[in-house]
C-alpha cells in the first residue's frame, strides 16, 4: 500500500512536470527543443555542475555533452563558467534567459501545502514533514 501511494506521488509530479515543460516548449527561433528542455532542467537542478558531472547524471559521453551544453549557451539558456576552487574546472548554470522560460516556483504545490494546512493541524504538518525528509533521505540514497 504505502509502495503503490509513493509510486503514484511520483507518477503525479513527473507527469505535472511533464505538461509544465511540454507547455512551454515553442517551435521558435531561440525556444528549446524537449531534449534541450530537459539537459537544461538537469542543469538548473544539478545547481552548477561540471560538464563531466552533467554527463555522469545523463549517462552520455563527454562530447554529447559539451554539445548539448553549447546549444543551450548558444540559445541563452545557460552560461559556462570556471569553478572558484579549480580554474581548469568548467561549470555551467542556467542563465537568465532560462528563468523567463521555466517557471521554478510550482503553483501546484503551493496550492496542496494550502490545503493540507487547512485540512491538518501544525503538529501532523511537523510529522508529515519529517517523514517527507525521510522518504527524500530513503529515495536518493546512493
Amino acid at each position: 500500500m504505502l509502495y503503490q501511494k509513493l509510486k503514484t506521488l511520483y507518477e503525479k509530479v513527473r507527469l505535472q512536470h511533464y505538461r509544465d515543460l511540454f507547455r512551454r516548449v515553442k517551435e521558435r527561433d531561440g525556444s528549446l527543443s524537449a531534449t534541450e528542455a530537459f539537459a537544461a532542467d538537469v542543469i538548473y537542478l544539478l545547481g552548477s555542475p561540471t560538464v563531466s558531472a552533467f554527463a555522469d547524471t545523463l549517462g552520455i559521453s563527454q562530447p554529447n555533452a559539451t554539445y548539448k551544453i553549447n546549444n543551450l549557451v548558444s540559445k541563452g539558456y545557460a552560461v559556462r563558467g570556471g569553478s572558484d576552487a579549480d580554474r581548469r574546472e568548467c561549470r555551467v548554470s542556467v542563465g537568465e534567459r532560462f528563468f523567463s522560460y521555466y517557471d521554478t516556483d510550482y503553483p501546484f504545490i503551493a496550492d496542496s501545502v494550502k490545503k493540507l494546512q487547512e485540512h491538518y493541524t501544525p503538529e501532523q504538518l511537523v510529522l508529515l514533514e519529517k517523514m517527507l525528509d525521510d522518504v527524500i533521505g530513503y529515495m536518493c540514497e546512493e
